[in-house]
């Protein structure tokens, strides 16, 4: 499977910060969106509501630029944060209010890793790595079970 160099780069970034232990969703620095860009938090001024896939002024004016921060535009990243923060079991209201959980933990954290990778496969329009339901596909048909 050939990928792009920014959903290379996001991948090693991502992952070595889930192992250092240096991925928090409380942490603009830290956070998916702050790892993959290299732990600096300017993106979190391209909206006004944190895990919002809403553009602020300044979020529309870099958008409609054509700005890129390392490969991903400003609707990019927010994507990738709003799965982040879903995938750690942060919820929304109806009201775009952000609720998070009573604690994250590393299985927290790696459910938020596999949400923000699905969500870079789908930017990139390759298969889901993530998905491994293609191991366990097979045909019924030709499966013989011997009965003792």
């Amino acid at each position: 499977m050939t990928t792009s160099i920014r959903f290379n780069n996001a991948i090693n970034k991502l992952y070595n910060a889930f192992h250092n232990k240096t991925l928090n969703p409380e942490d603009c620095k830290q956070c998916a969106v702050g790892n993959i860009l290299d732990n600096k938090d300017q993106w979190r001024h391209l909206t006004d509501i944190h895990g919002s896939t809403r553009l602020n002024y300044v979020g529309l004016v870099h958008q409609n630029l054509g700005r890129k921060f390392n490969g991903y535009s400003p609707i990019d990243l927010l994507k990738i944060e709003r799965a982040f923060l879903e995938g750690c079991g942060y919820y929304f209201t109806n009201q775009n209010r952000l609720y998070k959980p009573d604690s994250i933990t590393d299985h927290n954290l790696f459910n938020g890793l596999c949400e923000v990778v699905s969500e870079l496969c789908l930017m990139d329009s390759v298969a889901n790595v993530m998905d491994c339901s293609v191991l366990f596909e097979f045909d019924s048909t030709s499966v013989e079970y011997e009965v003792a």
